[in-house]
């Protein structure tokens, strides 16, 4: 059989004459006045479209018009994150379902409300009849979120109505697979460590009355157990990602491929292509193996030496030689990201649970130290700071999460902002997203195949 995965010579031909005919470069950009990914030079994001699902604020206007850096804010239907967070904490409560809820409905749901939302997602919480056989088992992947975009894109079959688009049907369709995913998500694990890393296999079926939260930590370990603050983390984490505006890669692409008209599954699958890329879904775990890195080569007990190897990174000589601090800077926020301060503060309960307070202030005394260095080092039209991936990759791990799923994890909470920004286009929409491109290849003679060189 041809290994249709081998580069051959022909192949490594062609693509040295596509790089070849490639003559764009950055200055053609100010040239044609285009906003590269849809950002100005300064870096702010063009305006693509309206919402109320959610708002990040990351500048004040003063009375003359200009705008300052501020502290960063977070609104979900226009409830700030902070005052959600510290609402359902205050109460002793999982907060990730009345999230969703508030997403999806633009209200806070009352006590009745929540329980029904929360039994409904409960009773959706199963996949059909032999699919974990059928379609996780038999067929074990490498890359947890492919695993995930083609579970998803497989249960249309099971759809006996999957391409109708009206609300009603997209609705009910969007809170199956809120339901389903940490089921997906986990399966797909457990399948991948039983057939290609020669583990014991073992599949635990959810429990009705848990919390999203909850019901991963018992799917992924062996025995399903966990402590109360374990389970609050990481019902935390599912909210703090559960929505960033629309602008962000993976929603945004939810609106495009939307517009078309498509099916609910498609366009949930474009979305976690989107997210699955390393510049999106996957920087957490980009920040873990540069902190291994750093412990692994440097002593972390000196500041000096801390300070030396995050000038080093950004000098391309360290880690993977990007030159890039992991974790630091945001494309909107500058001063603060809101996300990153709320995990900060329960990741340091999380750390003296766990055993991982040296870990934890070498990752305060990182982000202490990284904005100055940046600064130093590059030419900066904002602030920088920790952004939320800084943090979620230390509390994934002292949680035991295996690094397979972080990224599915961040797919588990922001299905429920792509539900309600697909569900915001269809009711307002009625054009497809079709942006506009400026060519820049001249015009040329077509040359009959005999006269060609």
């Amino acid at each position: 059989m041809k290994n249709n995965s081998e580069i051959t010579p022909y192949i490594s031909e062609l693509a040295e004459i596509s790089t070849q005919s490639n003559k764009i470069v950055p200055d053609m950009y100010l040239e044609h006045k285009v906003n590269r990914g849809l950002r100005d030079v300064n870096g702010n994001g063009v305006v693509t479209g309206l919402t109320e699902v959610s708002k990040v604020k990351a500048k004040e206007k003063l009375a003359d018009g200009s705008e300052v850096s501020c502290d960063g804010q977070l609104y979900y239907r226009g409830v700030n994150i902070r005052e959600l967070v510290a609402g359902f904490m205050k109460d002793d409560r999982f907060g990730f379902e009345e999230a969703v809820y508030l997403l999806l409905f633009s209200e806070l749901p009352n006590k009745k409300q929540l329980l029904r939302f929360e039994e409904e997602l409960s009773n959706y919480r199963s996949l059909p009849t032999s699919f974990v056989r059928d379609i996780i088992l038999k067929a074990p992947g490498k890359d947890m979120m492919n695993i995930l975009s083609r579970s998803v894109l497989t249960l249309y079959a099971y759809d006996d109505n999957p391409d109708d688009i009206s609300v009603a049907n997209v609705l009910r369709q969007c809170l199956q697979l809120i339901a389903v995913f940490p089921l997906l998500s986990v399966y797909g694990y457990q399948s991948y460590q039983h057939y290609h890393m020669d583990k014991s296999l073992f599949i635990h079926l959810p429990k009705p009355g848990l919390s999203t939260a909850e019901n991963i930590l018992h799917l992924l370990r062996e025995d399903g157990k966990y402590t109360k603050l374990e389970a609050k983390v990481l019902d935390l984490a599912l909210v703090l990602h559960a929505e960033h505006g629309g602008g962000n890669n993976s929603t945004f692409t939810t609106h495009v491929v939307t517009s078309s008209g498509t099916d609910t599954y498609s366009a949930i699958a474009a979305a976690l292509g989107s997210l699955k890329g390393p510049r999106h879904g996957g920087a957490n775990i980009k920040v873990v193996k540069m902190f291994e890195d750093m412990k692994r080569t440097i002593n972390t007990e000196s500041r000096d030496e801390i300070a030396d190897y995050l000038s080093r990174l950004l000098d391309k000589k360290a880690f993977d030689n990007a030159g890039l601090i992991y974790g630091m800077g945001h494309a909107v926020y500058s001063l603060s990201d809101p996300r990153a301060d709320i995990l900060m503060s329960c990741a340091k309960d999380l750390a003296v649970e766990k055993g991982f307070e040296k870990d934890y202030a070498l990752y305060e005394t990182v982000a202490e130290l990284a904005p100055e260095i940046i600064s130093s080092k590059r030419r900066m039209y904002k602030g920088v700071s920790a952004n939320v991936d800084f943090y979620s990759g230390l509390i994934y791990q002292m949680l035991e999460l295996p690094c397979e799923l972080y990224t599915p994890i961040f797919a588990i909470a922001r299905i429920a902002g792509w539900s309600a920004h697909r569900i915001e286009e269809i009711q307002n929409a009625g054009k497809i997203i079709r942006p506009s491109y400026v060519s820049v290849k001249p015009n040329r003679e077509y040359v009959s195949l005999e006269n060609r060189k």
